[in-house]
C-alpha cells in the first residue's frame, strides 16, 4: 500500500474502464453504463481532481497496480454530512483480474487506519444499489447500510439508487 496523487490518475481510470467492462459483459450497465471512464470528459477530469486534491491510496502487487482508494473527509456532494467528522470513501476500485485477491479488503482496512490516524471513528462510502450485489460486498467487509438515497444523473431526470453505508473504526 502506497500513497498516491496525480501520477496515477492513468492506473485509476484503467481500473474503472476495465471494471466498467466487466460489468457491461455481465449486463449490468446501470451501474456506470457501458462506456469506458477514460473515454468520458467529464469523468476523466473528475478523477484527475480526485488524484490531485483528495487523498489517494493504492494498492500494488508483484509491481502493479492492483487497487485504488480515494479518500476525503468530506461525502460525495450529493450525500449528507455525518453528524460527526468522518473518512469518506469516494471511490474504490480495484483490478477485476485480481478478484478473490483481497485488495478490496486490503484498501478497506488500509480506510480505516488512514481514519484511525486522523482521530476519525466513521468511515463511510456509497455505492449503486439497484441490484444489492455491491451493498452486499460492502457488508462482507464490515460496513452496515445507513440509508438509501436518489442520485439525480447529470442534465437527466433519471435517477440512480444509491446506498450509504458506514462502519465505526
Amino acid at each position: 500500500m502506497r500513497e498516491g496523487g496525480p501520477d496515477d490518475a492513468l492506473a485509476t481510470l484503467s481500473l474503472l474502464d476495465k471494471a466498467t467492462e466487466w460489468l457491461a459483459t455481465r449486463g449490468r450497465t446501470a451501474q456506470w453504463g457501458a462506456d469506458p471512464w477514460s473515454s468520458q470528459p467529464a469523468s476523466v477530469r473528475r478523477i484527475r481532481r480526485y488524484a490531485k486534491e483528495m487523498t489517494v491510496r493504492v494498492a500494488e502487487l508483484e509491481g502493479t497496480v492492483a487497487g485504488v482508494s480515494i479518500l476525503s473527509e468530506t461525502p460525495q456532494p450529493y450525500v449528507d454530512s455525518a453528524a460527526e467528522q468522518e473518512m469518506y470513501i469516494l471511490l474504490l476500485v480495484t483490478d477485476r483480474d485480481l478478484t478473490g485477491r483481497g485488495v478490496g479488503r486490503a484498501l478497506v482496512d488500509d480506510a480505516c487506519a488512514q481514519a484511525v490516524r486522523r482521530g476519525i471513528g466513521l468511515l463511510r462510502t456509497d455505492c449503486y444499489d439497484g441490484d444489492g450485489a455491491l451493498v452486499r460486498h460492502y457488508q462482507r467487509l464490515g460496513f452496515r447500510p445507513a440509508e438509501s438515497i436518489r442520485v439525480y444523473r447529470s442534465g437527466t431526470a433519471d435517477t440512480w439508487p444509491c446506498r450509504v453505508l458506514e462502519m465505526r473504526v
